[in-house]
């Protein structure tokens, strides 16, 4: 059994200054990607998951997201602007009253091609209320595209996490996609803070669980991470 997720937030606030040059002149979250900006496919992957409202947050060239999100029709968007960034953990934080329970966070710089399920959905069939404050949507390091790092987590086969230690190397990356519930919030207090010292607490408890996604998953940090999710998708063009 899956819960039903009616609301989802799309982290879209940062500076993206490793994607510079090309957020001199735009705000990563409209990078265009295979005909659309990132941020639309993170909005479009949450409808499709059946979520109605979504929330987005925005700090750099603001004005630029708010004019872009104007011309969208479905689903209903709210904008919350941060006259200071928050990160990933204040953001959420902040925009709280506006979420349901639980609700989906994108990412708006990931992007992904589901596998035989939507991920979001899969997500939601993890989640069980009573025991878990977060679900994380993990990838292998082996085959995210244009990712060379050594990972962030190991899991077992029933979906524990551990953190990657000092020198080590972990098979799975973060994906930048979760399912989490208000309770992870508790007793939080607004401000700056990131989600990662939420979910260390969460995993210390025993409620965050993590799945692996089953299909591609692309690393879009840098302009050559962007060139190479470009030249992927345009290969999967040519092959249907």
């Amino acid at each position: 059994m899956s819960v039903a997720l009616e609301t989802g937030m799309v982290l879209a606030a940062g500076l993206g200054l490793r994607m510079r040059p090309i957020t001199d002149r735009l705000p990563k979250p409209l990078i265009p990607l295979a005909g659309r900006t990132l941020l639309d496919h993170a909005i479009d992957r949450l409808e499709a998951a059946g979520v109605a409202r979504v929330v987005v947050n925005a700090h750099y060239k603001a004005e630029m997201v708010a004019e872009h999100l104007a011309a969208r029709r479905s689903p209903a968007i709210t904008l919350v602007r941060e006259d200071e960034l928050l990160e990933t953990g204040g953001g959420v934080l902040n925009a709280l009253p506006l979420l349901g329970e639980p609700f989906y966070v994108v990412n708006s710089d990931s992007f992904w091609l589901d596998g035989k399920r939507s991920a979001l959905l899969r997500l939601a069939r993890a989640f069980d209320p009573a025991r878990h404050d977060a679900v994380l949507l993990l990838q292998r390091t082996v085959t995210a595209l244009g990712y060379e790092g050594p990972g962030d987590f190991f899991v077992d086969p029933q979906g524990r996490v551990r953190r990657r230690r000092e020198r080590e190397v972990a098979p799975h990356l973060f994906a930048g996609v979760q399912l989490l519930s208000k309770r992870l919030f508790a007793g939080c207090m607004p401000g700056k803070f990131s989600l990662n010292s939420l979910y260390d607490r969460a995993i210390e408890n025993g409620r965050l669980v993590a799945i692996v996604h089953d299909g591609e998953w692309y690393h879009i940090g840098t302009p050559l991470g962007l060139a190479l999710a470009e030249a992927r998708l345009a290969v999967h063009r040519t092959e249907r």
